[in-house]
């Protein structure tokens, strides 16, 4: 297969011999945005994340496979890879451990007053808070459960939590105490000490988390986002701020998040530059994907 690999794979370069040595011919591409090594009729296979955001996919005419950097998809015209049936693989499961570990530190962080120890320590005052809240007992919603919405409610069941999962297709899973179709969303969420959204970003979802939605949460709530930004209606968010006992907030719809948003200096708001995906065992479960993924496609690697 003529394979074009992208920056976005960290570790690609460490796998060319090893890809070449299967009869692969590889081509690399540092920066997505850059002109191509090679002509778009060349390449048959792509490893990438956002390639085709600056190099329309029509142009690659004998394109047949894609396998993805991403866990999400919305980076790619999928009714063109539908239609055209082009065999694509996501990086589902690479970065669900650090993105739950994640969360979790999140709500903690608010929980446990990170940030007022965190000032006290920088000024040397030594004062006692009485109101730190605990996890156990309190009612989890995980909207979306995938594998990043599952790994949030493995931990968050370990430390005693009431789980309920809200997802498109209903199944039942022991990580969770239920899963309920996305209807029930507004009824959930009148119940939650903590919303923690996992969903991929689709004309269904975005905007989901609106007006709407965060007066039925529960006033004191905390919010996650790990997902992606354009399921917040920000706006909205902020409107509703005084409600909430606190926000995490890791991802946006535009990025980076403007100088002079207001999110930055809100006391109960924690904002983060995209990051909960990183952790130390990624590029070992990312090389493992790529290599099976291709494997099952019958595309030796």
């Amino acid at each position: 297969m003529n394979l074009l690999i992208t920056g976005a794979w960290n570790d690609a370069k460490k796998y060319v011999d090893k890809l070449q040595q299967k009869g692969h011919n590889v081509k690399f591409l540092q920066f997505e945005k850059d002109e191509l090594p090679c002509e778009y009729e060349w390449v048959e296979g792509v490893i990438c994340n956002g390639l085709f955001l600056t190099h329309s996919i029509e142009k690659f005419v004998n394109l047949k496979y894609i396998q993805l950097t991403s866990a999400g998809f919305d980076r790619v015209p999928m009714d063109y890879v539908k239609e055209h049936k082009i065999e694509i693989h996501n990086a589902r499961g690479v970065y669900s451990i650090p993105m739950a570990e994640f969360a979790l530190f999140g709500v903690l962080e608010i929980y446990k007053k990170g940030k007022f120890f965190l000032e006290n320590q920088k000024l040397h005052i030594w004062e006692k808070h009485r109101e730190l809240l605990e996890l156990f007992g309190k009612k989890v919603c995980i909207l979306g459960c995938g594998s990043v919405g599952t790994e949030c409610a493995k931990r968050f069941k370990a430390f005693g939590c009431e789980v309920t999962g809200i997802d498109l297709f209903v199944r039942t899973d022991e990580n969770y105490n239920t899963i309920l179709e996305l209807s029930k969303l507004e009824v959930v969420l009148l119940e939650s000490d903590i919303v923690i959204l996992t969903l991929p970003l689709t004309d269904e979802t975005k905007y989901l988390m609106n007006d709407e939605k965060f007066m039925a949460m529960k006033e004191g709530a905390v919010l996650v986002n790990i997902a992606r930004g354009g399921v917040i209606d920000i706006n909205a968010l902020v409107r509703a701020l005084s409600r909430l006992r606190g926000v995490v907030l890791d991802v946006f719809e535009e990025e980076p998040l403007g100088e002079n948003s207001l999110l930055w200096k809100m006391q109960n708001v924690i904002v983060t530059p995209h990051n909960s995906f990183v952790g130390d065992g990624n590029r070992e479960r990312l090389a493992s994907i790529i290599i099976e993924n291709c494997n099952k496609g019958g595309y030796v690697c």
